[in-house]
């Protein structure tokens, strides 16, 4: 891939990231505002709890295929076919992110174990990961359905 190509790629991937990084932290605030401090993780693995990792497991799973599909029927030039391409990589991207965030809560709640933060703290740790999570899905979307012709030399 043409390294300018990339770098477009790099800078749309990034800028989607902070955007979404500030929506979903905002509208978690909502869901979450009553709370005085939450839990990062619990040491259960069914829990009526609200947590910040339990929350965030959900929201980039949904994130990640939603931002797939998005991604795809934004691409302007010539893309790829929704079936098989975009098709399996929404699935794709959803259970890889379902396997890393479960992945890191387990070790959090390994090697940290129960740990209070605050509301704020809560929704900036929504809220990156929501942004690492859609700068990521959307970068590697575009890379793979966008069709660039190759210039012969």
């Amino acid at each position: 891939m043409d390294t300018e190509i990339k770098s477009k790629l790099i800078k749309g991937a990034l800028v989607t990231g902070v955007i979404n990084a500030v929506i979903n932290g905002g509208i978690q605030y909502f869901f979450l505002k009553d709370k005085k401090s939450i839990s990062i993780s619990v040491d259960s693995i069914t829990n009526t709890e609200e947590t910040v990792l339990g929350t965030t497991v959900t929201l980039a799973i949904t994130l990640a295929m939603i931002l797939t599909l998005v991604a795809y029927f934004g691409i302007k030039e010539k893309k790829a076919p929704f079936y098989p391409t975009a098709f399996w990589l929404t699935i794709k991207h959803g259970f890889f992110t379902f396997g890393v965030i479960t992945s890191l809560a387990v070790l959090w709640q390994r090697y940290a174990g129960t740990v209070d933060v605050s509301l704020v703290s809560a929704l900036i740790i929504i809220g990156v990961i929501a942004g690492i999570v859609s700068g990521i899905v959307n970068y590697l979307t575009l890379k793979e359905c966008t069709l660039i012709k190759e210039h012969k030399k």
